[in-house]
């Protein structure tokens, strides 16, 4: 009989995981892992400096709470001036302001709706009907610029240097081709403000309506080698695209007044009239003045202020 230490035995099976601890504090994993939480760190650190208002680390900006809807000329937008205007307002008062560009009898339109809370437009007799009717509860005239009536180089309606009405009637006589933004803008009221005043009906086959923004209709009258009105902003924003050169001379009937209306809250009470009239008192205010004055393309001003204080 064997004894048991003579029977074969099985060899017992070798552990083929190692010590679940055996390398948990290994000094390379450590360095590893800590290089990474690193990079983790420094990366939401670098993305959180970026989303900061104005791309700021060195002081916290709180998220606008409040939205103001302010409808406007396609003239202010179209020209870069309300990137320069709207900046230090939403700032100072946290607010975002929602800009709808349009030409001025749509931007009343949205206004009479209560769909905005305040507008800025060029049309006077239109503005002052808005506060007629109630639509308005504060209306403030704050700046100007001029139109200028542009047309081919080789002027072949001959009407250099005459006024602008004068010049719409040599237009029309001539039968020459005149391209109208044909959209109630304020561009478009002053337009046949200036045929009613010459007893004019633009009505001739070359007189073509385009119903869209100055930027736009620029381009179109460029492409077609039209006579066409625009305000002096957006022409300078334009200047360099398009081969089109002022003609008429300028006048007082050249003047482009802007103003700003809140509209009112008793006929639509979710306007924020109080912010409304902030950004009226902000566009009046002395330094807001001089930033309208300062603002220029390639070195020409585009805005002239009508509150600003003559420094001695």
């Amino acid at each position: 009989m064997l004894h048991p230490s003579h029977l074969p035995q099985t060899p017992q099976p070798q552990s083929v995981c190692p010590p679940r601890q055996r390398h948990l504090f290994h000094p390379a994993l450590l360095e590893t892992v800590a290089t990474r939480l690193f990079q983790i760190l420094r990366l939401v650190l670098v993305s959180w400096c970026f989303l900061l208002p104005l791309c700021g680390c060195s002081k916290f900006q709180p998220a606008p709470s409040k939205t103001l809807r302010l409808a406007t000329t396609t003239s202010t937008r179209d020209s870069g001036l309300l990137d320069a205007l709207l900046p230090p307002f939403e700032k100072e008062q946290n607010v975002r302001v929602a800009v709808i560009a349009a030409g001025t009898g749509k931007a009343l339109k949205l206004g009479e709706a209560g769909d905005v809370d305040v507008v800025m437009v060029h049309a006077r007799a239109a503005e002052l009907a808005f506060m007629e009717n109630k639509h308005g509860i504060r209306r403030e005239e704050f700046m100007y610029n001029v139109f200028e009536l542009l047309g081919p180089s080789n002027d072949p309606a001959a009407v250099r240097d005459l006024s602008a009405p004068e010049a719409l009637s040599k237009i029309a006589a001539k039968k020459q081709r005149f391209i109208s933004r044909g959209d109630d803008s304020g561009t478009h009221k002053r337009e046949k403000l200036f045929w009613n005043i010459v007893g004019e009906r633009p009505d001739w086959p070359e007189y073509i309506e385009t119903g869209q923004a100055m930027g736009e209709t620029l381009t179109i009258a460029d492409q077609m080698q039209g006579y066409v009105l625009t305000d002096r902003g957006t022409y300078l924003q334009f200047r360099n695209k398009i081969a089109l050169v002022p003609l008429a001379r300028e006048n007082p009937e050249m003047k482009n007044v802007y103003g700003v209306i809140v509209v009112n809250p008793a006929k639509h009470p979710a306007i924020n009239n109080h912010l409304a009239s902030n950004l009226v008192d902000y566009l009046l205010a002395a330094d807001t003045q001089k930033r309208i004055a300062n603002f220029q393309i390639a070195e020409e001003t585009l805005f002239y202020p009508l509150h600003l204080v003559p420094t001695e």
